[in-house]
């Protein structure tokens, strides 16, 4: 299953959860926490509704379904005729047809009208175009125990759902058959156990959507386990015990994933990516529930090879910070903002730095932390607005995104464009005297685009730019059938239904796109605000204006009175850091940290 996480760089990855910073009483936001975990599944899987989602309640069409229409005589001569094209495969002329009968052209009564409409989505279906075919098959699905093929319109949606990304709306038009596992057991047979198992999934999806947990887990935990969506499942069953706040049974649905891949040797990229998430969730219910020690361990199983080895050692930080390990959080900030991560956005680190120096009652260093961040990110947020202001709409952000989606795969990668870096045999640093343009041909910054792209390059947002792009593919493919055909009362409306379709997806594209960048700007401004607490705390702090308390904890004394000590164990040596990192050395760095801090 290929909608996943991360969905994104610094989006999604954190809840919040307020503590105070050690011994200083100030009010502080580590933003690691039980939530955290569904933040990150909301990138992964779309959970949020949105106006695609289509999830409708009985409001939208009433408590009570109308009957269906009595049956009828024998079918018209065009029905006749449209069926046994249909049987020859001969679907584009059966199409035509069906149409016809569908728009009441041939005087068929009802229940054949009925017919040659759930006919018209699977010619539709069989030709490629696959959102005219959902348009017909919603409209049947709307109709509920009205339509005469209400019921068997629902292995075509799970056939649907594998050809249309999930902003197609599919998810909601599968929960209108029903909150009960019985619904589904004419499905349950080995013939059609993959459906079976696939419509678990999507019922499964549809009651998250709905806030129903209970209901949600009832379809999840039904799915078999050899299925290729059982480990999806288990780990949204993860997420739903999140929701509730239940942090011993989604840990144990989240070990379950570990315990079935961990001693696998090779693993599908897949496979490793939920084996990477179940242990980045587990850290984050642990770091939540106050269990240091089991957060850090679970983040150190996350390799470097991974999409979140940054978020697990930014995350990571916290808890060494939580635990007085000052040179290892200040060890993983100097990895996350090395050469070979340049390219990532992880402003808050800088916070977090200035921080351990504050609580170190290391003012000096504290304040000049500050000044980096503030230096470097009030520059960033002024152009960041100034580019928002450009776009007046969603259409205009959509523009802007695929603009900028193009740019990046003409690069290759960000290396087109970012800051010059030295690779010699595993060595980074910092080229001497490389240049770097200060414009793009985008009219931005390299530093600019950077974190632009960052905010953007989540999967969430990728899987609406695919719908549009799926939308397109199909439109194509019309244009290059027949005449006869694209003219037709059929073509016409494969025309409008993805006409209309694009519309919306491009407007939910524009409008999701733009939300990730709003949120990119107050998460800068929120950290431009915490590192002035902080130069705030710093000045009490040295002018001797902190509470009789703090300062009997906390007094600044003249010598250093805690020698920090980095030592080794039987499986490493320390080396010092001589200005070039290696790779095998990321993520192993300590910073020793010396406390000022009257004892």
């Amino acid at each position: 299953m290929q909608s996943s996480p991360v969905e994104n760089s610094f989006f999604g990855r954190l809840g919040h959860t307020a503590t105070k910073w050690p011994n200083k009483g100030i009010a502080m936001t580590p933003k690691v926490s039980l939530a955290g975990c569904l933040a990150l599944a909301l990138a992964l899987f779309s959970m949020g509704a949105t106006a695609q989602d289509m999830v409708f309640t009985t409001s939208d069409v009433g408590d009570v379904a109308a009957p269906p229409p009595p049956p009828s005589g024998p079918p018209s001569e065009a029905l006749a005729n449209a069926l046994r094209l249909y049987q020859q495969e001969h679907y584009a002329q059966a199409a035509v047809q069906f149409q016809r009968i569908v728009q009441g052209e041939t005087g068929d009564q009802p229940a054949n009208v009925q017919k040659a409409q759930f006919f018209l989505g699977k010619c539709f279906y069989h030709l490629g175009f696959f959102q005219a075919a959902l348009g017909v098959f919603e409209e049947i699905a709307m109709m509920s125990t009205g339509h005469l093929y209400f019921q068997t319109t629902l292995q075509w949606l799970a056939q649907l759902s594998r050809e249309l990304p999930e902003p197609a709306g599919i998810i909601g038009l599968v929960g209108r058959y029903g909150d009960s596992v019985s619904v589904l057991q004419e499905f349950n047979k080995k013939e059609t156990k993959d459906l079976y198992n696939e419509l678990l999934y999507l019922m499964g999806r549809h009651w998250y959507q709905m806030g129903e947990f209970a209901k949600a887990r009832d379809f999840f935990l039904e799915i078999n386990r050899n299925h290729e969506l059982y480990v999806s499942a288990v780990f949204f069953t993860g997420i739903t015990y999140v929701r509730e706040r239940k942090a011993a049974p989604a840990s144990k649905a989240f070990l379950s994933i570990v315990d079935k891949y961990e001693d696998i040797l090779f693993l599908s990229d897949e496979e490793e990516r939920f084996l990477n998430l179940a242990w980045l969730s587990l850290a984050r219910i642990y770091y939540s529930t106050k269990h240091w020690d089991s957060a850090i361990e679970a983040w150190n199983r996350i390799p470097q090879s991974s999409e979140y080895y940054l978020d697990a050692l930014f995350e990571e930080s916290w808890a060494f910070f939580q635990v007085d390990q000052y040179d290892r959080a200040l060890g993983n900030i100097h990895t996350i903002n090395s050469p070979y991560f340049e390219q990532d956005f992880y402003p808050e680190s800088l916070v977090l730095k200035a921080v351990i120096y504050f609580d170190r009652c290391l003012y000096d260093d504290a304040q000049t932390t500050v000044g980096e961040f503030t230096t470097k990110y009030e520059p960033i947020n002024a152009e960041l607005q100034a580019a928002l202001a450009q776009f007046q709409d969603n259409q205009q952000f959509f523009e802007f995104l695929k603009t900028l989606r193009k740019y990046f795969e003409e690069q290759g990668s960000m290396e087109g464009f970012s800051a010059s870096v030295s690779v010699g045999t595993g060595g980074v640093q910092g080229a001497a005297g490389a240049a770097q343009p200060s414009t793009t041909s985008l009219g931005f910054s390299p530093e600019i685009l950077s974190v632009i792209r960052g905010a953007l390059d989540d999967r969430t947002l990728l899987r609406n730019l695919e719908y549009v792009e799926v939308l397109d593919s199909e439109e194509g493919k019309l244009k290059k059938m027949p005449p006869m055909f694209v003219n037709s009362a059929a073509g016409i409306r494969i025309q409008q239904d993805i006409n209309t379709a694009r519309a919306v997806a491009v407007d939910n594209t524009g409008n999701l796109a733009r939300s990730r960048y709003e949120r990119l700007l107050a998460e800068i401004q929120d950290l431009l605000n915490q590192t002035t607490r902080v130069e705030i705390e710093i000045l009490k702090a040295l002018r001797g204006e902190l509470d009789i308390e703090i300062q009997t904890e906390s007094e600044l004394t003249g010598p250093a009175v805690q020698e920090a000590k980095i030592e080794s164990d039987a499986e490493h040596v320390i080396w010092p850091f001589e200005g070039e990192f290696w790779r095998d050395e990321l993520g192993y760095y300590r910073q020793p940290v010396t406390s000022r801090c009257g004892r």
